[in-house]
């Protein structure tokens, strides 16, 4: 059985695959970045949505990739989290 290292560096030697996990970097480092955030304030999905005013399952659709949030939603969960968000474009 293969791990995961494995597989991804065979994927990634197709030129198409590799293009696209490039693309998708930013938005999962973005995502990381969330779930490290709500974890160190010891923080469950459940009670960051009763913050947000929202549903837990957005949260979750938000932290598997599933949702394509606003700046303005990343500002609320930012604020919730009492940390800072930060864009930047190089």
């Amino acid at each position: 059985m293969r791990n995961w290292k494995e597989v991804k560096r065979e994927l990634l030697k197709n030129k198409v695959m590799a293009r696209e996990y490039e693309k998708l970097k930013p938005r999962y480092a973005l995502i990381s970045q969330l779930i490290e955030a709500r974890l160190r304030r010891g923080i469950t999905q459940k009670e960051l949505a009763r913050r947000l005013g929202t549903k837990q399952s957005a949260i979750a659709r938000v932290e598997s990739g599933n949702a394509n949030p606003t700046v303005e939603f990343l500002e609320r969960v930012a604020f919730a989290l009492r940390s800072k968000l930060i864009v930047q474009i190089k």
